[in-house]
């Protein structure tokens, strides 16, 4: 058994700093096809929250022909404790930047594009037309990509909502992030039930719709709970489950509570798999929402006879 790095104090947010365990190793990204793509990203107008984000995987990911966008500007509305995104007063929306990005997918050659956003609270529909209109785009010009987007919960909005999912996203991901306990603590702007419209409702407008959602470990939460969550999450009726530990950006960021062990990450994994019966777990320490994103995309359609190809 790994021992596990685990906080003495009784203060969930203690701010000392835990020493990394050698299971949390994150390799430099290389290859051919990651330098040709961090080329082209770079001579675009567009953001990638891969970089933007410092994500470990992304080598492995461009590698495999899948890139995650951040639209509508890099300033958000919300402050979430986990998050290195600036906050404050968005500029307005570029409604010229889904046809870059269905551009850049095109040039970039990618099989599975992943459109991200900050959240725009001070839209009423939450900028979801943006989405919509990239989905579009990127099917316009690159058909045989694959599109999942990853979207802020609108407040809850069934109509912001409806404008994203009637644009027929290959995937739709909403993550909840944390257990319901701590919620308010890792993201002091959102609700626990406006996380569970979003997913309840796009199930309910297209059954067809592969949805997706994740959570982090390691900010204070209790094993049974991230069980519960997880099988709250299935209850709603979402297919695919990430589940990764939490990286504190910076010293100004929410502290690690605990790094979990590589036997706990099986743990949830058998559970959200062989108990709960997702049908899609990716759950390990360097795990981010869009992790192996395009298979997820090809053996789902398959399997569940969802999409015809």
């Amino acid at each position: 058994m790994i021992p596990l790095v685990v906080r003495t104090s009784s203060n969930e947010f203690d701010k000392r700093p835990l020493r990394r365990p050698p299971w949390i190793k994150v390799r430099a990204p290389k290859g051919d096809k990651y330098e040709s793509l961090k080329r082209l990203v770079r001579s675009t107008d567009l953001h990638t929250v891969c970089e933007e984000a410092l994500c470990p995987n992304i080598g492995e990911c461009w590698g495999a022909g899948t890139a995650t966008f951040l639209m509508m500007g890099r300033v958000c509305t919300r402050s979430c404790g986990f998050c290195d995104v600036e906050t404050g007063r968005p500029t307005p929306l570029d409604w010229e930047e889904p046809r870059r990005v269905a551009a850049a997918v095109h040039r970039m050659n990618l099989e599975h594009a992943v459109i991200t956003s900050v959240n725009r609270d001070e839209r009423e529909d939450g900028g979801a037309p943006i989405f919509s209109m990239v989905i579009k785009e990127i099917r316009r010009v690159k058909p045989d990509c694959s599109v999942e987007v990853l979207i802020p919960d609108f407040k809850g909005s069934r109509a912001a909502l409806q404008t994203v999912v009637l644009a027929r996203p290959d995937i739709l991901n909403h993550n909840v992030e944390t257990v319901p306990r701590i919620f308010r603590q890792v993201q002091p702007q959102d609700r626990y039930e406006w996380a569970r419209a979003t997913l309840c409702n796009a199930r309910a407008m297209d059954p067809a719709m592969l949805t997706k959602s994740g959570i982090m470990v390691g900010m204070g939460e209790r094993m049974e709970e991230i069980k519960e969550t997880i099988a709250e999450l299935r209850s709603w009726g979402v297919n695919i489950l990430t589940v990764g530990q939490y990286l504190q950006p910076s010293k100004s960021h929410l502290p690690i509570h605990r790094y979990y062990s590589l036997e706990e990450f099986d743990e949830i994994k058998n559970y959200a798999t062989n108990t709960v019966g997702f049908d899609w777990v990716e759950c390990g320490p360097l795990v981010r929402s869009s992790y192996r994103a395009e298979q997820q995309v090809k053996v789902l359609r398959r399997r569940l006879n969802l999409v015809s190809e």
